[in-house]
Parts: C-alpha cells; sequence; structure tokens
C-alpha cells in the first residue's frame, strides 16, 4: 500500500482526504462531501469492479505516465517501442502510453479487467491490446524493450518459486538491455512499517473512498494480508465493496536477493513513489516506496 497516510477525520459532514500517492500536502488533497449512513456492504473482489478500481487506482497516472516515457528518454535513449504491463488491471497506464505513440500490450487474470481495458480502446478507435493470462506463465509473440509493474502487483507472487518463474517470463519476452519497473513497497527493518492509509478519488459524479488496513503481517511466512474496502457515492446510491488481500512481503535485501538470484536481471537505479528522475534514491532497511528499474543482462 502507498505509505503517504492521512486518517480521516468527520467535520461539518466532509472528509478530508489524502490524494493518493501525494504527500502531507493541502493543497493535494481533496475534499468529498458524503452522506453519514450505514453503508451496504458486499464482499467481493475488488478486481470484479474494474470502473472503481480504475478511479481509486488511477489518481498517480499522469505521473506514473510521466516516469515510464522519462525512463524511456534517460536510460534507452528513447528507443523503446514496445512496452508491456504484466498484470495490467483495468489498463489505465497502457491507454495513457498508447495515446503518446507506443505499442503496448499487457495480461491480466481477471476477465472483468481486461474487458474494461480492451472496451476503452475501443471507444477511442485503438486496438485492443490486453489479454487473459497468468504473469507467472505466459507467451507473447513479440519481446519488449520496456515494461513496468508499479503498484504493487508483484507482490500477489505469493511464493518464491512463482516470483522467479515470473521474472525468467519476462526475461524471455524482453529483449536484451530491455528495461522492467517494479514498484513496491517493502518490509522496512530500521522503522515500523505503517498499517493504514486512506484516500479519495472522484470522477464526475462518482466518489470513492478508500481504507486499507494490514490484517495479519507473517515474515516466517513472507506473506501479508491486507483488508481494502471501497465506500462508493453516486447521487443515486451508497455501498461499501469489502475485501481482503493477500501479497508476499520483501525487505531491501530479501528483494535484491531474489533479483541477483534470478541471473536474467540486474539493478540499473532505483527511485521512490515520488517518480522523479532526476532523484534516484539509494534503499536501505528504512526503505519502503521503491521502484526498482532492473535490467536485461
Amino acid at each position: 500500500m502507498k505509505r503517504h497516510v492521512e486518517r480521516f477525520g468527520i467535520k461539518d459532514q466532509w472528509f478530508v482526504a489524502l490524494k493518493h500517492g501525494k504527500k502531507h500536502d493541502r493543497k493535494s488533497s481533496r475534499r468529498v462531501r458524503y452522506k453519514e449512513a450505514t453503508l451496504e456492504t458486499v464482499n467481493e473482489s475488488i478486481y470484479d469492479h474494474p470502473k472503481y478500481y480504475d478511479l481509486v487506482f488511477g489518481t498517480d497516472c499522469a505521473a506514473e505516465l510521466k516516469f515510464i516515457s522519462h525512463v524511456n528518454e534517460h536510460f534507452l535513449n528513447s528507443k523503446a517501442k514496445h512496452l508491456f504491463e504484466p498484470a495490467c488491471g483495468t489498463g489505465r497506464l497502457l491507454y495513457g502510453l498508447a495515446k503518446r505513440g507506443f505499442n503496448v500490450a499487457g495480461i491480466d487474470l481477471n476477465e472483468k479487467a481486461v474487458e474494461f481495458s480492451n472496451a476503452r480502446f475501443k471507444r477511442h478507435g485503438l486496438k485492443p491490446t490486453a489479454s487473459v493470462a497468468d504473469m507467472s506463465d505466459f507467451t507473447s509473440p513479440r519481446k519488449f524493450d520496456l515494461a513496468f509493474n508499479t503498484i504493487n502487483s508483484f507482490r500477489h507472487l505469493t511464493s518464491a518459486p512463482l516470483a522467479k518463474k515470473h521474472l525468467n517470463c519476462m526475461a524471455a519476452h524482453a529483449k536484451r538491455g530491455s528495461l522492467y519497473l517494479i514498484g513496491l513497497h517493502l518490509t522496512p527493518t530500521a522503522t515500523d512499517p505503517m498499517d493504514e492509509e486512506s484516500w479519495a478519488a472522484r470522477r464526475g459524479h462518482l466518489s470513492v473512498l478508500t481504507n486499507m488496513w494490514t490484517v495479519e503481517r507473517n515474515p516466517q511466512k513472507r506473506l501479508e494480508r491486507f483488508g481494502i474496502r471501497f465506500d462508493v457515492y453516486t447521487p443515486t446510491n451508497q455501498f461499501r465493496i469489502e475485501d481482503e488481500l493477500c501479497m508476499r512481503s520483501y525487505t531491501d535485501k530479501q528483494f535484491a536477493k531474489l533479483i541477483r538470484d534470478s541471473n536474467d536481471w540486474e539493478i540499473a537505479e532505483t527511485f521512490d513513489f515520488a517518480y522523479n528522475i532526476n532523484r534516484p534514491v539509494e534503499v536501505d532497511d528504512s526503505s519502503e516506496d521503491v521502484i526498482y528499474v532492473l535490467r536485461k543482462k
């Protein structure tokens, strides 16, 4: 989860909610009006609700797109033409990059997310490029120059064999010298990890308030469980979607070892979630939000 946290407080029936992925800057906060009520709750996968998922996790989209473009310029001299996203979800990044002239493709396990992505491409006169596949076991007819996996999706590979299989599969579909961006939340060992975050997103008359919290950490098994809820508000309806996510945990040393042991990849550079290409960061035992730029050997 993102580590920039602000717990919601109620005042005059307003939520002051931190915009997803930003620092504690009131200029980047949003106010979302809501009615206090007991929300009807459905316990379903958030991935089965791509419309809300796309809104909730799309608030950093512009920054991510800019960063991916800057990585292409900075590391590949703007030579990347074929871009690939494993666990592409609703295709928000694929669509943004397609509009910038890149050839893009993506895969995801969730059929509803893939349908949502392809429908957006069709609406805008673009050829759909997302397909249903497992990111640890897939094939693609074309090798990529630049791949990206920016919001913790890598951690859904909940075992070491699956993570290694994914890296091997990505390497098999990457040109030599290609880059793979992995964004994830590390478990710091020098400080206590953050346990909760909340943010708000709005598009037209649709508002979604999101809360995510730690349910369990099991460092021996390297597994973490998180609760997540979407409180959805429209002019005519209000309800809650509640789900639980299971992810593999990584310290900085554990992730570095995984990459070394892969034999196909090396760490070229590291950044934080500010997405500033001019400010690489040094990863240590206090780091939490990290984007690894991996290079194919």
